[in-house]
C-alpha cells in the first residue's frame, strides 16, 4: 500500500503544536474542498473546529498565526493573498488529515460512536496518535479508504466512485444520484442527515431545485429531505448508472 505518512524526522523537525496542526488541517481541508485559502476563509474553517481546540479565529489572530507558520516554511502567502503550503507542510497535512480520519473510523467502527459525535471526539484524539499507534489502528479497521463521511483518507489505495463527482447544488431534478460524501463540522446537521439516513452510498432523486428559494428538496427513501444551498454546495454527489 503507497503511503504518504511524514516520517519521525519530519515530526521532530517541527515539533508541531495543536493549533499549528489545526491549521494545517483547515488549509488542506480548504484545498479539498475546492476553497481559496485566504485568511477569511481559514478564519471561517477554524470556526468550524470544536471550541475545545482553542483557537483564536479573528482575522489578526490568524495573521499572526500565518506569519508564524511562514516563518517556520511549512506555507508561504500568495501574491493574491492565498495560503499555499510548502512541500513538508503538505506532507505533514496529510498525515494530520489522515490521523483524524482514522479516528473518526475507530471511534465509529470499533467503539460503536454516534456518528455525529465521532469529529469532535476525533479532533481530542488526532493530537495524540504516534506512527506505530496509526498503523495499528489501519489494520484493526482493515485499511480503510474513507472516513465515515465518504472523504479519503490520505495513504491509502483509495478511488473515487466516480470520474463525475459533483455537488449536490449542482444535481438535476428527476436524476438518480448517491450520496459520496458529507460535511462534518455541524453535529445538528449530522443528526437530521443521520435521521433522513441522507449518508454515503444512500441514493437518492432531487424532487424540487428551487434556486429562487435557496433550498432543494430531495427524495430519500420515499421522505422528502430539504437542504440550504450553502450546505448543498458541501455534498459530493454522483449518479448512479
Amino acid at each position: 500500500m503507497a503511503t504518504i505518512n511524514p516520517t519521525q524526522s519530519l515530526y521532530k523537525k517541527y515539533k508541531l503544536t495543536a493549533v499549528a496542526e489545526n491549521y494545517l488541517l483547515a488549509i488542506y481541508n480548504l484545498k479539498e474542498q475546492g476553497r481559496k485559502a485566504t485568511l477569511t476563509e481559514l478564519a471561517d474553517e477554524l470556526r468550524n473546529m470544536p471550541v475545545s481546540e482553542g483557537l483564536g479565529t479573528s482575522l489578526p489572530s490568524v495573521a499572526a498565526m500565518i506569519r508564524r507558520m511562514s516563518k517556520d516554511n511549512l506555507l508561504a502567502m500568495t501574491a493574491n493573498k492565498e495560503v499555499r503550503l510548502s512541500f513538508d507542510g503538505e506532507q505533514l497535512a496529510e498525515g494530520m488529515v489522515r490521523r483524524h480520519r482514522l479516528a473518526e473510523r475507530m471511534v465509529t467502527d470499533l467503539l460503536g460512536l454516534e456518528l455525529h459525535k465521532a469529529h469532535i471526539e476525533a479532533h481530542r484524539l488526532e493530537h495524540a496518535i504516534s506512527p506505530e499507534v496509526e498503523t495499528k489502528i489501519e489494520q484493526a479497521l482493515g485499511n480503510p479508504t474513507t472516513c465515515p463521511f465518504g472523504h479519503r483518507i490520505p495513504g491509502t489505495a483509495y478511488k473515487p466512485p466516480s470520474a463525475n463527482l459533483i455537488t449536490l447544488d449542482c444535481a438535476n431534478v428527476e436524476e438518480i444520484y448517491i450520496v459520496s460524501g458529507i460535511p462534518e463540522e455541524d453535529q445538528k446537521l449530522l443528526e437530521y442527515l443521520v435521521d433522513s439516513n441522507f449518508l454515503p452510498g444512500t441514493s437518492f432523486t432531487v424532487q424540487e431545485a428551487a434556486h429562487f428559494k435557496g433550498v432543494i428538496t430531495l427524495n430519500v427513501e420515499g421522505r422528502s429531505v430539504v437542504f440550504g444551498y450553502k450546505v448543498a454546495s458541501r455534498v459530493w454527489i454522483y449518479k448512479k448508472e
